[in-house]
């Protein structure tokens, strides 16, 4: 790997990690106050992950199953969230009863 590479590959993968976290976080506060405006910033941000991780698997001189990584981690990240979201409102709902 080139050094003009490393930065790019280590560019693109903190991107893909701060997409992917302000998602969650954008998610979360959305669902949280109600705001869907919010929600829909995060799923933004998600898409930016998603991009993020394409570019590394097009781009990026990794090995085949470091790009497959990044690519099926970029497809949980976009059910974690919601997985979770669901799970707390369940587990809310069963202590209220």
């Amino acid at each position: 790997m080139t050094p003009a590479a490393l930065i790019q590959t280590s560019l693109l993968l903190g991107l893909f990690v701060l997409a992917g976290g302000a998602y969650a976080g954008l998610y979360s506060i959305g669902r949280l106050r109600a705001r869907a405006d919010w929600v829909r910033i995060g799923k933004f941000c998600y898409l930016a992950a998603l991009t993020c991780a394409v570019a590394i698997g097009a781009l990026s001189p990794l090995d085949f199953g470091w790009k497959l990584l990044i690519l099926a981690s970029a497809a949980a990240y976009a059910v974690i969230p919601p997985l979770t979201w669901r799970y707390l409102e369940q587990m809310h709902a069963h202590e209220e009863h």
